[in-house]
């Protein structure tokens, strides 16, 4: 009996990666559902603890500490927004392969089709609209109040920013980021690694790499890949 309730506790316990406004997001939207926040870890040793009696561990030793310690949580999240997908993929790979299971989080107060199909680790925040036949890859974010209308497809580490409206069979590349306020009109294409800024309008293709915006948006810059957005 003991057992069954120690289980049925660990269910409802989640480990954030990244401690800082995100992390304080994930955790009142999680708080909606009965989720506990039980630990959080980041790389940075200066972060302090996002909320009073949060337990907040190192980096990759201080998760492995807390694991012998008998880390008590099924679930995993990495609370890491803006242009950080690869570091997203990459932290979600790490804690997976430690025995956590990445959480796909559907905020209540979300709109998600029936049809969609969400992958491990994405997030859907507090207002936001994901329509039929959507397809989200693993580790993507859909921020507060943006909206991912019919037949888009974003790939692994896509962070759609807050506002943002990405309209009907939009294509997204991995690890690249739609600013807040962003439009992205239909059957557009947008490649890896690219930031489109805040409030811009895309009216025709991007490709990989790139910064665009401005109304229409276009390319002010390219942007060197790291070895974990090219992998």
């Amino acid at each position: 009996m003991v057992n069954a309730r120690s289980e049925s506790e660990r269910e409802h316990r989640v480990v954030l990666w990244g401690a800082t406004g995100h992390a304080k997001v994930l955790r009142e939207s999680l708080r909606q559902r009965g989720m506990e926040v039980t630990a959080l870890f980041d790389n940075d040793p200066n972060v302090q603890p996002p909320w009073p009696g949060a337990c907040l561990c190192g980096g990759e030793e201080g998760f492995r500490e807390w694991l012998q310690r008998g880390g008590d949580a099924c679930w995993c999240l990495v609370a890491i927004g803006g242009h950080r997908g690869a570091d997203r993929r990459r932290l979600q790979h790490f804690m997976q392969g430690h025995g956590l299971t990445p959480l796909t989080w559907v905020d209540p107060r979300a709109s998600v089709a029936t049809d969609a199909q969400l992958g491990p680790g994405s997030q859907v925040l507090m207002g936001a609209s994901v329509g039929v036949e959507v397809r989200l890859g693993s580790a993507v974010i859909v921020n507060t109040n943006a909206s991912v209308d019919h037949e888009c497809e974003l790939a692994d580490g896509v962070h759609i920013a807050p506002g943002a409206t990405l309209c009907g069979v939009v294509r997204v590349g991995r690890d690249t980021m739609i600013g807040a306020g962003a439009i992205v009109l239909p059957r557009k294409t947008i490649g890896t690694g690219s930031i489109v800024g805040a409030g811009a309008v895309v009216t025709r293709d991007l490709p990989d790499g790139v910064i665009a915006y401005g109304s229409p948006a276009r390319v002010i810059r390219r942007i060197s890949f790291s070895w974990e957005q090219r992998s």
